[in-house]
């Protein structure tokens, strides 16, 4: 159960607010947008003529065919079966975004190169819109990790980490992860929860999709799942998601053994509300029923409790959440981070004490408003050969 403070605190966030308010601006009639883009690139236009006056008119006809042509790309998007979030909020972003390129490359230009300047702002900003939405939001690939373990009785296995698939309709990239998992046959299968996309948590169409990716999940020593964000899966969407379904398991602040050669692997798979003090709770309540010895395996939505579980005593700690930002600039990195933790677990392997724990990027994105984009943070499951 998750308290009711919890719950409030997540909706009154600043992300989920910003999430929401976004979202709203896909209501706006298409007119109103192209009235807008217009009125952008006739400010472009005016800007231009003080700083390179022979462009002016050259800019604005630039800024308005760019913004134009990213707009074209995310409405495209829904209508090629890629992804299927808003257009109409990313596509006034983008238009502001280049705005800004665009002044900024007339301040540097020369009035012999300054539409040179601009074309190159636009086709820029183009080019990554187009990659950042039409290309690697489909690069899911397989990172391959190797854990060695001192105990004795340390499990033998190949253990296939799945996080964050955030379905909105089954796509190419749902195809291409039941084909890596049919390649890369583990012994094992562990979902770290958030099996919906937030704007389509009720649809009827994208339950059936979930239930149909989840049935073909398959392993010889079983697929265990734990809830994603309760504002994105609340806990009984979550239990239709899995009703019925005979090959997987679902984890509610509850223990699984698995018997797998060389030793058992424990897995514990806990229900992550996001309010700390009842996360800290639940896994200090589990633990007095902790298997007394062997490998254990904490299984989590997110990375909050990675302290607490390293001090625990864990082996492994299996999360995602963050996406890794999903959004990544070259040096500076991911831009934002859903942790209470900040940045510090955001994205791959860390060591915490003697525990390793793995943040996934995830496989799908986030959801409401929030651009179905991905950039330098490529979509990925996690492939461990655990052993000694």
């Amino acid at each position: 159960m998750i308290p009711p403070t919890a719950a409030q605190a997540l909706e009154e966030s600043l992300l989920h607010k910003l999430l929401v308010g976004s979202n709203r601006l896909q209501e706006l009639p298409a007119a109103a947008i192209a009235a807008l883009l217009l009125a952008n690139a006739l400010l472009v236009g005016w800007l231009w003529l003080h700083l390179s006056p022979q462009a002016g008119a050259g800019a604005a006809a630039i800024q308005l065919g760019a913004s134009a042509l990213n707009w074209g790309l995310l409405w495209g998007l829904p209508r090629a079966g890629r992804s299927y979030g808003p257009d109409k909020p990313s596509a006034l972003a983008l238009t502001l975004a280049l705005a800004l390129f665009m002044v900024i490359a007339g301040f540097f230009a020369t009035a012999a190169s300054a539409l040179i300047a601009a074309v190159g702002a636009a086709a820029a900003l183009t080019l990554v819109v187009f990659y950042a939405t039409w290309i690697e939001p489909f690069r899911l690939g397989a990172t391959r990790q190797t854990l060695r373990l001192e105990a004795a009785n340390a499990p033998h296995l190949r253990l296939l980490h799945l996080g964050d698939l955030h379905l909105e309709r089954e796509t190419g990239r749902e195809r291409q992860l039941q084909a890596l998992i049919d390649q890369l046959q583990p012994d094992l299968i562990v979902f770290s929860g958030d099996f919906v996309n937030l704007s389509y948590t009720w649809d009827a169409t994208a339950l059936a999709d979930i239930r149909r990716v989840i049935a073909r999940w398959r392993a010889p020593l079983g697929v265990y799942c734990v809830p994603g964000t309760p504002v994105v899966e609340p806990l009984p969407r979550v239990l239709e998601f899995v009703q019925g379904l005979d090959n997987l398991t679902l984890l509610t602040n509850r223990w699984a053994s698995v018997a797998a050669p060389g030793g058992a692997l424990h897995i514990l798979g806990l229900v992550t509300t996001h309010d700390l003090p009842t996360d800290r709770r639940a896994l200090a309540e589990q633990l007095a029923s902790a298997p007394p010895d062997g490998v254990r395996l904490l299984l989590s939505h997110s990375p909050d409790l990675a302290p607490e579980a390293a001090a625990a005593g864990f082996d492994l700690y299996l999360c995602g959440h963050t996406h890794g930002g999903q959004i990544r600039l070259p040096v500076v990195g991911a831009l934002f981070s859903s942790s209470h933790l900040g940045n510090r677990f955001i994205m791959g392997r860390y060591q915490v004490n003697d525990m390793t724990l793995y943040t996934t990027r995830g496989i799908g994105m986030e959801g409401l408003g929030a651009p179905r984009a991905r950039f330098l943070c490529p979509p990925e499951i996690v492939l461990w050969e655990i052993g000694n």
